[in-house]
């Protein structure tokens, strides 16, 4: 099957029956297709999983960092660092990580 012009590649998604009734009733209120709705669900759920993905993958480097070196700032120096940023000092500098 050729890929419509757009460069998007045609792929099939097997809904049970009610799954698909409520994408089209929900596709008619929105006056969208349902296509579009899928397209979308599946791109909001990439970003969110992705982001989710990067956040473990820092914290697993953040936590091998302090295995390898014991260096850590404490919660009260980031609640300061933290409470600075909230008032609007983007230039505040993070804390210091002590060992």
């Amino acid at each position: 099957m050729a890929a419509p012009s757009s460069g998007a590649v045609t792929t099939s998604l097997k809904l049970d029956p009610e799954l698909r009734d409520r994408l089209r009733r929900l596709a008619d209120s929105r006056r969208r297709t349902p296509n579009w709705l899928m397209r979308e669900a599946i791109a909001q759920y990439l970003a969110r999983e992705e982001a989710r993905e990067r956040l473990r993958t820092d914290a697993l480097a953040a936590w091998a960092e302090y295995e390898a070196t014991g260096r850590q700032a404490t919660g009260e120096a980031v609640d300061a660092w933290l409470a600075r940023l909230e008032a609007g000092e983007a230039d505040a500098a993070p804390p210091e990580c002590r060992g």
